[in-house]
């Protein structure tokens, strides 16, 4: 009996040895479902309107577009408006400035204008325009921020480059021959663009207020949209 036994328990352990054997295979061999791919951005591109200006008097560094929303970046647009071709309008609720051109077209900048109890609003016209332009601060904002006073017009104003807040170019608005003491002007703050920060100027790229400087001519109509929600000085 002992003998006929044998056989089927070796049998038996060959099959449960055999089974044992192909699970241990199956386990062994799962691969670990793949990990899910994260698409990433792909990281902007600096438009060559926003490169680096090295021939410049002061060499201007390129635009970090990291901090500048698309929004903001210089464009033609289709644009209605029954000022005449060549006018600027600053559209302060909305943080842009248009050049107005022809056939229902302007230039759109990005701008960063002046903090609540700064802003103004009104028409007048842009007298003339300056590179590299000296900064002197008015008498009032002097009084605000007695620091200023070494670039008080007593003292001569700031020497042009990087650091002066007028940065490359500035355009100067009058009301009839009044000077206004508000500008038009460069700024190398990026995030300045699209927010209400200034002392009442309106501020823009290097490079785009280098583009409107070249484009716009002196004498032209500038209109200026106050923001309904933040109080403002009238000009006009």
């Amino acid at each position: 009996m002992s003998i006929s036994e044998t056989p089927n328990i070796a049998r038996r352990g060959f099959l449960v040895g055999a089974s044992a054997f192909v699970l241990a295979g199956c386990v062994s061999t799962r691969q670990p479902a793949p990990a899910p791919v994260v698409a990433r951005p792909a990281p902007l591109q600096t438009p060559p309107m926003y490169h680096a200006m090295p021939d410049e008097r002061f060499p201007i560094p390129e635009v970090d577009v990291s901090q500048v929303e698309q929004r903001w970046w210089r464009r033609d647009v289709a644009y209605q408006t029954d000022e005449s071709p060549g006018a600027v309008i600053v559209d302060t609720p909305n943080r842009y400035l248009y050049h107005v051109g022809s056939d229902g077209r302007a230039t759109r900048y990005g701008i960063g204008v002046g903090r609540e109890g700064f802003q103004w609003a009104g028409r007048g016209h842009i007298a003339y325009k300056r590179e590299w332009p000296r900064w002197t601060p008015p008498d009032t904002m002097v009084a605000r921020q007695p620091e200023l006073e070494p670039y008080s017009i007593a003292n001569g104003g700031m020497d042009p480059g990087l650091e002066n807040p007028l940065g490359s170019r500035a355009l100067y608005i009058h009301e009839g021959n009044r000077d206004t003491l508000y500008r038009i002007h460069g700024n190398t703050d990026f995030t300045s663009i699209g927010r209400a920060v200034s002392s009442g100027c309106v501020r823009m790229l290097n490079q785009d207020v280098i583009h409107l400087a070249e484009n716009v001519r002196d004498g032209s109509a500038i209109v200026v949209i106050p923001d309904p929600e933040m109080d403002h000085l009238r000009v006009g």
